[in-house]
């Protein structure tokens, strides 16, 4: 969906589109769970163009007004709601943040972006803090940072990254061993005028061909719900899709329109993936000590 301009409208417009997300699935054969995910920083414009002191006023609290407003849809719905939000932890501190709010209303738990870019009117360095979200295993000490958390919710554990993540094999990895059924990438982006001409095709596709790859590697269902509209200097490309554990694109939204996106995610059909395909099975965990190092010299 598009940003609307202000918070309320906004707001407004992203209630009325999970209602129809949630009817829809109903009314229909499919039987299980339901996740709605939204864009990346969806209650605000993308606020990262410039290095602009203003912008962190955007920001919110969690549980704040936005998370309050989606966490009695979620319960009304009995859906799970991914709302990924500027989150103003404390003075000084503010991340890009995605909250899960699970089928109860209750909050399942959080992301907070791991990779932070600084390109061309993706400042986002000025902004965002990486996210330091402590794992929650209890053989694993708290204080040990490791932001790629499974998040576990009434119909699914869900590995949440954010935009720039989804770059990342690492990342969708680690989401994988942690038990996730589903990978979802919040996205905000697209092309920048002068580009779009000699790069834009190209640039799209890699961005759909590196989460595929992540589905194939994994053996597992990815979806990154994409910004559409024009703000400022970058039209946002949407093309949001889902796809398959083998990879194939289950449904594909266009690259201007608010849309509403669904597939049927079957756990039965990973482990059907995963073995006959078993990527998992052979990993050589004892050779890859060196990943944690920054290059190889």
């Amino acid at each position: 969906m598009r940003w609307r301009g202000d918070h309320a409208a906004t707001l407004a417009s992203a209630v009325q589109l999970i209602e129809q997300a949630a009817a829809s699935v109903e009314s229909s054969t499919r039987r299980g769970g339901h996740v709605i995910c939204l864009q990346e920083l969806f209650a605000t414009c993308y606020p990262c163009q410039a290095e602009d002191h203003g912008m962190f006023d955007l920001a919110e609290s969690v549980p704040g007004k936005t998370t309050d407003a989606l966490a009695e849809l979620a319960r009304r719905l009995e859906v799970v709601i991914v709302c990924p939000l500027f989150e103003r932890r404390a003075a000084g501190v503010y991340h890009n943040s995605v909250v899960v709010l699970d089928a109860d209303g209750s909050i399942a738990g959080m992301y907070r972006k791991m990779h932070i870019p600084d390109d061309p009117l993706y400042y986002e360095k000025f902004y965002f803090t990486p996210g330091d979200t402590a794992r929650r295993d209890s053989d694993v000490p708290r204080d040990r940072p490791n932001g790629f958390n499974v998040i576990s919710t009434r119909y699914a554990k869900l590995g949440v990254g954010i935009c720039w993540d989804q770059w990342y094999p690492e990342a969708a990895r680690l989401f994988t061993l942690a038990g996730a059924d589903i990978l979802l990438y919040p996205t905000a982006i697209g092309w920048i005028d002068e580009e779009k001409d000699e790069y834009g095709a190209g640039q799209l596709d890699a961005w759909m061909t590196s989460m595929r790859a992540h589905a194939i590697a994994n053996g597992i269902f990815v979806g990154a719900p994409n910004r559409v509209g024009i703000e400022g200097r970058v039209e946002f490309w949407g093309n949001s899709f889902i796809v398959s554990p083998r990879g194939e694109i289950l449904d594909r939204g266009d690259d201007h329109s608010d849309q509403i996106v669904t597939a049927d995610c079957s756990q039965v059909e990973m482990d059907v993936v995963r073995t006959h395909w078993p990527f998992l099975r052979d990993r050589r965990v004892d050779a890859y000590a060196d990943l944690t190092r920054r290059y190889i010299d």
